[in-house]
């Protein structure tokens, strides 16, 4: 197979962007990058001066392309839904299943690992949200699901064996040591839609618990006297904090104190997307009751967020435009550092020799461009 040269672009090293750099890709994997030309005999893909990046990861799916996981947990929905969110620069995801029945949720485990062995482009692995939440921080969440897994069911939750399997629960409702259970099985458990308190989360981070899936969401708020769930993520310099970056979940000024206050490269972009995001329905049905997606916000008939109509090289733009992060940066949290939470860092998230050439072209605007998953386009 004959080697694929990404020449006359802005590409993204650790450095920052480089516009004199040549990307050289054989057989799906990043093998050099050179200043200069490319070198003879190479297919050559001229990037026009745009941006090169690594291809976005993002470990808050669930759903895209009109197909909501919960209802479709299936190979051939999970890859519509990599499909739908591809075209906005996701080579890489976790398609995520809302709090639903043990029977829904063995489908769904069972499908990813079908999608995986069967080499469905961009499915990284799975990620639970529930049904181990707590009423108090539902959300949209269905509390009538919620409930307190038995071993045989936890040891279902850890059965996916391909990939990477992300939990989020609320933490008060388990032990510390069924917490470290679990992180030693390599599940990434993650504190969401809970009511622990600074105390209580503090102590999970120390016994396995991760990060939050979406930091401020749906958790005990950082007050004066209260630090609260928010208060434990964002002192804890080893957690991992996803952020949805649409002008509706977060406040863009908590956002930029969060950042600001984190430790470089433990803040993450997730979108939390549901079907509207690359398909052409605006409405969609969760727990028998219909959604509505209207300028960009997702909501219940009461007003309750409902995920998000969020794509990633949205989030990308919005890091950028709302909330004043260099355009690098934004990328790195749309890569470099879900790599990272996922375990992946190793191969993923970089534009370096030896990283899966999983890469993303945006233009001036910040829209993408082209793709490329394991070098494919």
């Amino acid at each position: 197979m004959s080697a694929t040269a990404f020449v006359n672009g802005r590409v993204l090293s650790e450095r920052g962007f480089e516009s004199d750099l040549t990307v050289i890709v054989e057989e799906g994997h990043i093998v050099a990058v050179l200043p200069g030309p490319a070198p003879s005999g190479a297919h050559t893909v001229d990037l026009h001066g745009q941006y090169l990046v690594p291809g976005f990861i993002d470990t808050q799916v669930n759903g895209g392309g009109d197909v909501l996981l919960n209802d479709t947990p299936t190979v051939d929905g999970i890859r519509r839904i990599a499909e739908a969110h591809r075209q906005y620069g996701t080579t890489g995801l976790l398609p995520t299943l809302i709090s639903d029945d043990v029977e829904v949720m063995v489908a769904a485990i069972d499908a990813v690992r079908a999608a995986i062995q069967q080499g469905v482009p961009g499915i990284l692995g799975i990620h639970l949200e529930g049904p181990y939440l707590a009423a108090a921080r539902k959300g949209v969440h269905n509390p009538d699901k919620f409930h307190t897994p038995d071993e045989a069911e936890l040891d279902r939750i850890a059965s996916l064996g391909v990939g990477k399997t992300m939990l989020t629960l609320a933490p008060e409702r388990f032990a510390n040591a069924t917490l470290q259970a679990l992180a030693a099985r390599g599940v990434l458990v993650c504190a969401g839609h809970t009511a622990a308190d600074y105390e209580r989360l503090r102590d999970a981070f120390a016994h396995g618990v991760r990060g939050v899936t979406h930091l401020f969401n749906a958790m005990t708020p950082l007050g004066s006297r209260e630090p609260g769930g928010v208060g434990a993520c964002i002192e804890d310099p080893n957690s991992w904090c996803g952020v949805i970056v649409d002008g509706e979940h977060v406040h863009d000024a908590s956002l930029r104190i969060a950042i600001a206050a984190k430790p470089r490269g433990k803040i993450m972009l997730v979108t939390d997307a549901m079907p509207p995001v690359g398909g052409t329905q605006e409405d969609f049905v969760l727990y028998g009751e219909t959604m509505t997606c209207r300028d960009g916000k997702c909501t219940t008939a009461a007003g309750t967020l409902a995920g998000s109509a969020l794509d990633m090289a949205s989030a990308v733009r919005n890091t950028v435009q709302r909330l004043g992060l260099p355009l690098d940066e934004a990328c790195r949290m749309a890569s470099t550092y879900p790599a990272e939470f996922l375990g992946l860092g190793h191969e993923l998230g970089r534009i370096a020799p030896g990283y899966r050439a999983d890469l993303v072209v945006l233009d001036d605007e910040l829209r993408v461009a082209g793709s490329w998953i394991g070098g494919l386009a």
